[in-house]
C-alpha cells in the first residue's frame, strides 16, 4: 500500500520537474516596462521617468538610477527583482532618505499581455522592512502600482509584493 505521504513526495516531485500546474501562470519570460511617477493628478504628473523594457529572468531586471530632475524630483535609486509570482525592490543602493509625498509616488510595471494578468497582489510583510499601507498595491490588467508616497528609507529598506497570476498565457 503506497502512503499519503509517498503520493504527496512524488505530486510535489512531478511539479517541480514540469513548472506551474495548468491555471497556474509566471512572471518569468514576461516583457515588463518599469518607471516611476509622481503626482496629484495624474494629467499633471511632477515626474515621468523614462521607463525601460526587459524580459523577466532570473536576476535583478532592474537597477534605476537617477535620471535627471524634473520639477526638481528626481528617481532614488533602487534594485528590483521580478521572480515567477513576485517583486522585491530594495534600496540598497541609495543614500537615506525620504521619498516625495504626493497621492501617488512609486513604481509602475506593465507587463506586456492581452488579458488580465493579476489576481490578487498583497505585500509580503514577513520580507518587508517599510511601513508601506495595504492600499499602496494596486493593479489593473496587466499594469502594477506599488505607491511608496513619504516613505524613509535607508541602504537597508526593502519591500516585497506576492501576486496571484490568472491563466494569462504570454503574449
Amino acid at each position: 500500500m503506497i502512503s499519503p505521504r509517498t503520493v504527496l513526495a512524488a505530486a510535489l516531485a512531478v511539479a517541480a520537474i514540469c513548472g506551474p500546474a495548468s491555471g497556474q501562470s509566471r512572471l518569468l519570460d514576461r516583457t515588463v516596462t518599469f518607471s516611476v511617477q509622481s503626482y496629484d493628478d495624474p494629467a499633471h504628473p511632477y515626474f515621468v521617468g523614462r521607463g525601460r523594457t526587459v524580459k523577466v529572468s532570473g536576476g535583478v531586471e532592474f537597477g534605476l538610477e537617477p535620471e535627471g530632475p524634473q520639477n526638481g524630483i528626481d528617481v532614488v535609486p533602487v534594485r528590483v527583482n521580478i521572480g515567477p509570482t513576485r517583486v522585491e525592490v530594495d534600496y540598497s543602493v541609495s543614500d537615506p532618505g525620504i521619498l516625495l509625498e504626493a497621492k501617488f509616488n512609486g513604481y509602475i510595471l506593465r507587463f506586456e499581455t492581452d488579458c488580465v494578468l493579476f489576481q490578487q497582489a498583497r505585500i509580503d510583510r514577513d520580507d518587508t522592512n517599510m511601513p508601506l499601507a495595504v492600499d499602496a498595491v494596486s493593479f489593473d490588467r496587466g499594469t502594477l502600482y506599488i505607491n511608496v508616497s513619504g516613505l524613509r528609507y535607508t541602504r537597508d529598506s526593502r519591500f516585497a509584493v506576492d501576486l496571484v497570476l490568472t491563466d494569462c498565457p504570454l503574449s
